[in-house]
């Protein structure tokens, strides 16, 4: 058994994170994004990091409402959250991104939080599902080398979380990428390669190494057991560890906005 004290910090953590992907869900609902697939972003991301991404949606995602981006091309102003300007800054230099930021009212680093939430909503999806999946369906795990790669059942589970992400992280940079370049299916692809890869698995680094610190030695040292997924402890643990994610795939992605290699947001 958990101390009950974790308990109820662990239910309370996800109770606050459910109400934040909620709200940014009705509200999304009436104010539709330019970008559809920040519908999917915002929420995602708000179950790990709660009222940070709600702050960060209401005073910058909203800016990129569709209706608010129709009304700037039909009237000829400037986009309100510069995301067409930012494209075509970053085709003429791959350096313009913080001057589309300043003109846009969005900060160089807020973008590049946007981006690395924009990926880290992949990552959010393949873990949750790969996490219930492999809790389910134990067999699953064999597949993925439990048993002939890996002594622990933990190690094929992380292999089946970075596919899932991968597979996630990858799609939502196409539809994001293909449509803001105008590319092909084959360039959009590439394009999103370049994009995600790195970004992700920065961000997967950075969960990897908070979950094996915490299930190795917080949960299994200290407490003498694992979380399981079926037990709120471990969605807890998952929340900090998607923070750190964030927080090492943040640096990957001003590089990859700096080099034009991703688009700021």
């Amino acid at each position: 058994m958990f101390p009950s004290w974790l308990h109820a910090l662990s239910i309370a953590s996800l109770a606050l994170g459910f109400a934040c992907a909620a709200v940014a869900i009705v509200d999304l609902r009436r104010h539709p994004p330019h970008m559809a697939i920040m519908g999917v972003v915002w929420p995602a991301t708000a179950l790990f990091a709660g009222p940070a991404v709600l702050w960060l949606y209401f005073r910058y995602g909203r800016l990129n409402t569709h209706a608010a981006m129709m009304h700037a091309k039909h009237s000829g102003a400037e986009p309100p959250a510069g995301v067409c300007r930012a494209v075509a800054d970053t085709r003429k230099d791959k350096k313009a991104s913080p001057r589309a930021g300043s003109m846009s009212g969005t900060p160089f680093p807020i973008k590049v939080a946007k981006g690395a939430l924009h990926c880290g909503s992949g990552c959010v999806l393949g873990d949750i599902i790969a996490e219930w999946l492999l809790f389910l369906m134990p067999a699953v795990a064999v597949w993925f080398g439990w048993h002939t790669l890996f002594g622990d059942k933990m190690y094929a589970a992380w292999t089946l979380d970075y596919i899932l992400a991968f597979l996630f992280g990858i799609a939502f940079q196409y539809f994001t990428i293909k449509p803001m370049r105008d590319l092909s299916p084959a360039e959009g692809l590439v394009a999103s390669l370049k994009a995600d890869t790195l970004s992700l698995t920065a961000w997967q680094i950075g969960m990897y190494g908070f979950m094996a610190f915490a299930q190795f030695y917080l949960f299994g040292q200290l407490l003498g057991h694992r979380a399981e997924a079926d037990t709120p402890e471990f969605w807890f643990v998952m929340q900090i560890a998607m923070v750190c994610g964030f927080a090492t795939s943040y640096p990957v992605n001003w590089w990859l906005v700096r080099a034009g290699l991703k688009e700021a947001m």
